[in-house]
């Protein structure tokens, strides 16, 4: 747990640095406003929004966004990165297992890379941690809203899989239990140089794969992320 608490408590500058060069051929963006068709006032809520990765994709499309973070220091690095955007969304300091949000109220509800950090976090707990996020979720999507989650699939490999078993118990537990479908991205990282690639990862992914960056002279990293979705009922 400290590692990724330290990196998002103190580190979010060099974090926004690192995802500003993923997804190099724009996959997850198309698919995303694909599936979730962001615009004349659809209400979109992203949990765990970090520095806004995805506020700042649905935003511009003139989507009502609401982000909310658990880390103050992301959520800084939010607001500088909604400044600089031309668009605008709302920020709000809190839980993702208690919401301030109406039932009903959300077209659709996003929460990337944020739950499978649980299962390190809370080895023993993941289960009922997450669950309480979902129900949350799922609670405040109106019918036919859409869900909508993503999680790492590994960086660094040639071929998608979980980086752990607790995460590949997780993924299979989104889609048996709760009724997610999944689809597998191509996100690649890409950097300028070989050095950058080192300099811009290493603080959050290790030296394992800054001496594999080095060794295969990379400046695009190999990224897999999985997409899970779900669609309400009518009501």
């Amino acid at each position: 747990m400290e590692h990724f608490h330290r990196i998002y408590t103190h580190d979010a500058v060099r974090y926004r640095q690192m995802i500003a060069a993923e997804d190099a051929d724009g996959q997850l963006r198309a698919i995303l406003l694909d599936l979730l068709q962001p615009n004349n006032g659809k209400r979109i809520v992203d949990l765990g929004t970090g520095t806004g990765r995805l506020p700042s994709i649905f935003a511009k499309e003139h989507a009502f966004v609401i982000g909310l973070d658990i880390h103050p220091a992301m959520l800084r690095q939010n607001q500088k990165v909604r400044a600089a955007s031309g668009a605008d969304w709302e920020l709000i300091l809190g839980d993702m297992s208690s919401l301030p949000i109406p039932t009903g109220w959300a077209d659709a509800v996003t929460a990337a890379w944020s739950l499978g950090h649980f299962c390190g976090w809370y080895p023993h707990e993941w289960h009922a941690r997450i669950a309480s996020v979902l129900k949350e979720m799922h609670r405040i999507a109106r019918p036919l809203g859409r869900l909508l989650i993503l999680e790492t699939l590994a960086t660094g490999a040639e071929h998608p899989n979980p980086p752990t078993p607790a995460l590949e118990a997780y993924y299979r537990w989104l889609e048996m239990e709760w009724g997610f479908e999944r689809r597998i991205l191509r996100t690649d990282y890409l950097f300028a140089s070989v050095d950058e690639a080192v300099e811009r990862t290493a603080f959050f992914f290790g030296e394992a794969l800054a001496s594999t960056i080095r060794a295969k002279g990379w400046k695009r990293i190999p990224e897999w992320t999985g997409l899970w979705t779900k669609q309400m009922p009518s009501g």
